[in-house]
Formats: structure tokens, sequence, C-alpha cells
């Protein structure tokens, strides 16, 4: 029988932070799910019948995180488990951005989720036990045209999350960058922030992208519930993996880099190899 675990979620107003707090309640798990409002409170409470416990936090309010933290575990016991989901979408040309945009985006994708993991670093490493999933993207291991800032605060993750993975292994702690593709999320739809057109020269390149995003939003081949069941599953792993990749279109285009990769490596290989002494 799967041990009951008490999970501590952010995000859990929408999207795989809600799918995944749904699901473990559903297992019988216990869920601390942070929200936005107090509206959101007494929302995700209701339909978590009695298994879900909300509290209000802004992730990019770092000096109030540890605090939070602190209560939660005062009141609810120790956590086990750590859902680093909160997070947005940015969508715009790179030259048409404004850097505050990028600077929000980072607040959030990146610094928000760093200072969540740190309030459960101690904790997880006196316990010698924990696990922490960070949700990123396979916009964090692949790129394309228009979401720099959200590729961008995305790899910083992916790469924190396997430094931090090292860093606790000792200490029997797990980490795992989780990476969904396209899911049926509001990632592309009322979440997403996206600058204004101001440039004609990326019309051509950049029109059609923003156009079939927005057409497919809501349509994507991703299950939100589907996700949050192989989250449940990930958490039980003893081994569990660096990163897990998640949806086939994430596998295909991560897989083709890779292979791409590995073609422009042995393409200059001669001239990288040419500058050790």
């Amino acid at each position: 029988m799967t041990d009951k675990k008490t999970f501590f979620i952010t995000g859990t107003n929408s999207g795989f932070g809600r799918a995944i707090a749904l699901a473990a309640a559903q297992a019988d798990h216990s869920v601390i799910g942070t929200v936005r409002s107090e509206a959101a409170v007494a929302e995700i409470e209701g339909v978590g019948r009695g298994r879900i416990h909300a509290l209000v936090l802004d992730v990019t309010s770092s000096q109030a995180i540890p605090s939070v933290v602190e209560k939660a575990e005062a009141k609810f016991g120790p956590v086990d488990v750590l859902i680093n989901n909160a997070g947005y979408g940015h969508e715009g040309v790179l030259e048409e951005s404004p850097i505050e945009e990028m600077r929000r985006q980072f607040e959030v994708n990146v610094f928000g989720a760093v200072a969540v993991a740190k309030a459960f670093l101690p904790r997880f490493r006196e316990r010698r036990r924990g696990f922490i999933v960070n949700v990123t993207s396979m916009g964090g291991l692949i790129t394309m045209p228009g979401i720099a800032y959200y590729c961008g605060s995305k790899f910083a993750l992916q790469g924190i999350s396997e430094v931090m993975r090292a860093e606790m292994a000792p200490f029997g702690v797990h980490v795992t960058a989780l990476c969904p593709g396209s899911f049926r999320t509001d990632w592309a739809g009322r979440s997403m922030v996206r600058s204004d057109r101001t440039v004609a020269d990326y019309d051509e390149l950049f029109d059609p992208i923003r156009k079939g995003r927005q057409e497919k939003s809501g349509k994507q081949l991703g299950d939100p519930a589907k996700l949050a069941a192989a989250v449940l599953k990930l958490i039980e792993s003893d081994n569990p993996p660096p990163q897990l990749l998640m949806g086939s279109d994430a596998l295909k285009l991560v897989r083709d880099k890779l292979a791409r990769m590995a073609k422009e490596f042995d393409a200059w290989e001669e001239l990288t190899v040419s500058t050790d002494s």
C-alpha cells in the first residue's frame, strides 16, 4: 500500500498545480496548496474535501516564504513532497519585449521557485528525506521563436534543479525536474503575458506562431489529469530521474534536438579540440 504523504504545492489555482493537488487528495495524501487570493482558498479547499489546505502566497515575496512554510508544517506536519509549480508564460519577440517583462518572468519562474525550495532544503536535509519536483518545461531543454524569456527562465530552473539534485543526494533527498510539453492548461491562454507587436520585419516569422498558439490553446494533446497521475507514480520511485519529460511532443522535440547537437559536435570537433594546449 502506498504510504500517505504530505504535499506542498505552489500555484494550485489552476493548471498542473490544481491537477496534482486534486489527484493527491483523491489518493488520500494531505495537500498544502498555495494560491494567490483568499477567494481561491475557499474554492480549492471546497473541492479538496478536507484533504487540501490552502494558504495565500506570492512566490515573489521571498521574505514571506519561510514563515509560510514554517506555519504550514506547524499546522499540518512535516512536508514530504514539494511540487514547485507556480509560474507563467511570456510570449514576445525578443527585440520587442520590454526588459521589465523578463525580470518579472524570472522573478516568478526562477527566483520564486528557488526561494520556495530553499525554505525546504534545510528541513529535508535534517530529516534525511524529501522529494522536490521542480516544474520546468520542454522549453527548458529546447527553444522556439517568441518565448525567449520563458525558455530562459526554464533553462535556468532546469540547471539549478540538476545542481540541487547533486547537492541533496547525500542526504536522501530526491530532486526531479518535470518537463511538460503542450498540455490543456491556461499556459497559452489567459495566463500568458504577451508583448505588443511593434516591428513589421518579424511579421512573417512570428505572427503565424502567435496565431497558431492561440488557436491550439485548450486543444493540446496533453491531459493535466494524466500528468498528475504520472507525478504520483514518480514520487514513489526510489531512483527517480534527474528530469522527466511529459508528453509525446516533448519526447520527440528533445530527442530531435539531442540528435542535431550530436551532429554539430561532430562537425565542429576539430575546431573544438584545437584549443587544448
